[in-house]
């Protein structure tokens, strides 16, 4: 029973890792249409698009591929765990406030780039909501790994004995 819960967590941990990279890649790949639909939500926030669109769009990219990065490191897995779990967290928050509070119209939100067609609203919420159980998963299955131990002491060095002869 043990292996089979290791197989679960490592298939979550590199699951999450393989669609954190996906998504980033697939922003790169179109990274101005991305950075467009960014301009077009945070002008539907009232901010200055202009300035922050760029600012914003990297961001997105750079933190999907330093939390892919985290689940990788054996020592910071947990940490990836949790910083998986924030960013779909805040997606789905983003997703919900653009369709409830704002009452955006119906827009690509890019999240696969054009691979994936999602639209911002509950249905993505909802996906993004989903993906928590992978990284729940990856928290409380990953097995803790003991502090590093201390490098042994180099051999004391070795006495010289006059040689002796046969004699």
């Amino acid at each position: 029973m043990r292996k089979l819960v290791k197989i679960l967590v490592q298939v979550c941990r590199f699951g999450l890792v393989a669609l954190f990279l996906f998504t980033a890649g697939a922003k790169l790949w179109i990274l101005k249409e991305f950075a467009g639909k960014v301009a077009e939500l945070l002008s539907s926030m009232q901010m200055n698009y202009e300035r922050w669109q760029w600012p914003a769009t990297i961001g997105v990219i750079v933190i999907e591929i330093i939390v892919a990065a985290l689940l990788i490191v054996p020592r910071t897995i947990r940490i990836g765990a949790v910083a998986a779990a924030l960013l779909l967290m805040g997606f789905s928050g983003f997703a919900l406030y653009y369709t409830y509070v704002l009452h955006g119209e119906a827009l690509e939100c890019g999240c696969f780039g054009n691979i994936i067609g999602s639209q911002l609203g509950v249905k993505t919420a909802l996906r993004n909501l989903a993906l928590l159980i992978p990284a729940i998963i990856v928290f409380f299955g990953v097995t803790r790994l003991p502090p590093a131990a201390p490098k042994p002491a180099p051999p004391a060095p070795r006495d010289t004995w006059p040689a002796q002869g046969m004699g």
